[in-house]
């Protein structure tokens, strides 16, 4: 099956969306399940893991609509809008510097903008088109 833009800038859109719900509704699963906190290690371990698996398809998503895009600063926005949010997810995990969880809202959110902006704006459907025609 060969992806094309479209596809992967849906895939993209649906999995940083489907990330930013993650991110929203992990304190609420948590402080809801504090009263059980010994018997659910293995499900935080699972749910907290989630965010690699987020941040791997939507790295193949922004690489596959990188490759196409007819829009000349998309592929910048793009890169930034992911790496700014692997940043932000890493120091969270990590615990490095003391951020506002809204800069991740604020990244995952951005990042599915702009998959749908190039979805809709920026498609490319031939191998031969022009780079540089569009913002």
């Amino acid at each position: 099956m060969k992806l094309s833009i479209q596809n992967s800038d849906t895939i993209g859109a649906f999995s940083t969306s489907l990330c930013a719900l993650h991110c929203v509704a992990t304190p609420f699963l948590f402080i809801a399940q504090a009263q059980y906190a010994n018997q659910f290690d293995s499900a935080q371990a699972f749910w907290s893991s989630l965010d690699y698996l987020f941040l791997l398809i939507s790295f193949f998503a922004v690489y596959q609509s990188t490759k196409k895009t007819t829009g000349r600063y998309i592929k910048p926005l793009f890169w930034l809008s992911w790496f700014s949010l692997f940043a932000l997810i890493i120091n969270e995990k990590l615990e490095l510097f003391h951020l506002p969880e809204t800069l991740t809202y604020i990244s995952a959110f951005s990042l599915v903008a702009i998959h749908l902006y190039n979805r809709k704006y920026c498609r490319c459907d031939s191998d031969s088109c022009c780079v540089d025609t569009k913002i």
